[in-house]
């Protein structure tokens, strides 16, 4: 099982996306607990995404317009960093 470190980057971008929304908190929960446990999940059809702020990193679905963005620690391979929560439109848009 892996460890999630979240970054300073990531609670500014779930409280703007999520919005206290239940049903996206939900599927977010459910995602990031799926990230934990096995990263490349057929669900989370995690992916390798260049970002705008990240730059080159890992992306996992939590619905069809929201994703997480994270990588592998360097030095822990069993650590994941949450950078942000994204979407493909409008401005939280992340990817180039």
């Amino acid at each position: 099982m892996y460890v999630l470190r979240f970054l300073d980057s990531f609670k500014p971008t779930y409280k703007a996306i999520i919005k206290a929304d239940h049903e996206k908190e939900k599927r977010t929960k459910k995602a990031l607990n799926l990230l934990r446990q096995e990263p490349f999940y057929p669900s989370l059809k995690s992916h390798r995404v260049n970002t705008r702020s990240f730059g080159k990193r890992w992306s996992s679905w939590i619905s069809a317009d929201i994703r997480i963005i994270w990588d592998f620690d360097q030095k822990e391979k069993l650590i994941i960093i949450l950078f942000a929560i994204v979407t493909h439109t409008g401005t939280h848009r992340e990817y180039k």
